[in-house]
């Protein structure tokens, strides 16, 4: 009985062997049926748009350096300014006395200066005359007219009066010097931010905010107002990536704006980022343009550019399949595809340019493509029979 099991079981091994063998017989011996186009020579030409909103050259938000109460505010939303222009004037009562403080103190060190230059002459003075006091003891000494106490008492008041001297000087160089710079930038940092109380627009144009009024109060922490520069907008948007190399800074490109139908306003690039966005193959560029009075911030509009590639290898866009990034064409040749990595250039609406991979005339699979594997024997088919 166990024998007979033991030759089902080899049985069944073989049926499937030979069953697993057939199947990879018939895979190696399918062929798919592929349509196939010669690559060819010619240059792809496309209009990319462009669509955003307008928004201002430069907006600048305007901070107090200082806190304190607002106690003048000179502009109103919608209010044209001038670079310099006051825009808000921050109380500085406290800080102006503050000021005055300060600046006795600065007085008092230069008084303090003038005493201990005034000691220094004294010290000099006395300085001297000990010299001369000691000079004329020790001559004496030396011829016997007097005595070690009296010359041991001359060199004592001499000693006295060196150091008293230095003292002097060491009193006005720290009041001419080190007391006197720190009183000064006491008085100086009070006086930077009395001036910090007066708050200017860095920039011609327009007040597109305001959130403080007269008496209200100021802090570095909150924006006061916002300035809009509106004499130029900018058009903001992304181009997919083979259209990157056909863009130029300074490149000009007409702009039509949805609120002034049948008008046509001149742009141009100036800039085209240099990384791609978040999402991938599409990078940000930007339009200006200048604005001749009747554009406003905010409005919708268009960019067109008519971009066209070099003369170059096309092939149809059916002809190509991505993979991790990667484009590929099969290429067929003496019954087989065969996959080739390829560089694209510029994509129109049906046609694709390759910029290495292909040469012109070689044929590349256009139908049945996702079916198809590196090697896999193909048959041309006409388009009726695919």
């Amino acid at each position: 009985m166990e024998n007979r099991w033991k030759w089902v079981i080899l049985t069944l091994l073989i049926s499937l062997l030979g069953f697993g063998i057939a199947g990879c017989s018939g895979r190696g011996a399918e062929r798919v049926a592929v349509g196939a186009v010669p690559a060819r020579s010619g240059q792809i030409a496309k209009a990319v748009v462009i669509s955003g909103v307008l928004t201002p050259n430069q907006s600048v938000s305007i901070f107090s350096k200082v806190s304190g109460q607002a106690q003048t505010v000179g502009a109103e939303v919608g209010d044209r300014v001038r670079a310099g222009q006051l825009l808000v004037q921050i109380d500085t009562k406290e800080l102006n006395a503050q000021l005055q403080q300060a600046q006795a103190a600065v007085q008092a060190v230069r008084d303090q200066a003038g005493q201990a230059e005034i000691g220094i002459a004294n010290a000099k003075s006395n300085l001297d005359m000990g010299q001369k006091s000691y000079d004329r003891t020790k001559m004496l000494f030396d011829n016997g007219a007097a005595s070690q106490s009296q010359l041991d008492d001359a060199q004592n008041k001499l000693d006295q009066a060196n150091n008293a001297y230095a003292n002097a000087n060491k009193q006005y160089q720290t009041a001419s010097g080190s007391g006197l710079a720190q009183a000064e930038a006491a008085a100086n940092l009070l006086q930077v931010e009395i001036g910090n109380g007066r708050i200017a627009s860095p920039i011609d144009g327009i007040i597109s905010n305001r959130s403080i009024d007269p008496g209200g109060m100021a802090s570095p922490s909150a924006p006061l107002m916002t300035v809009d520069d509106t004499s130029a907008l900018k058009l903001q948007g992304s181009v997919f990536q083979d259209a990157v190399p056909l863009l130029a800074i300074g490149q000009k490109v007409p702009v039509s704006v949805d609120a002034l139908p049948g008008r046509s306003f001149e742009g141009q690039i100036t800039q085209v980022g240099p990384v791609a966005s978040a999402t991938g193959q599409y990078f940000p560029v930007v339009i200006s343009l200048q604005n001749p009075g009747i554009l406003l911030a905010g409005m919708t509009a268009r960019a067109t550019f008519n971009l066209a590639a070099p003369a170059g290898v096309i092939v149809p866009l059916s002809a190509v399949q991505s993979e991790d990034g990667r484009d590929y064409v099969y290429v067929v040749d003496g019954g087989s595809a065969h996959r080739r990595q390829v560089a694209l250039g510029l994509r129109g609406a049906s046609d694709v340019q390759v910029v290495s991979g292909v040469q012109v005339g070689e044929r590349v699979a256009t139908s049945n493509v996702s079916m198809l594997w590196d090697s896999m024997a193909v048959t041309e088919a006409t388009a009726s029979k695919i």
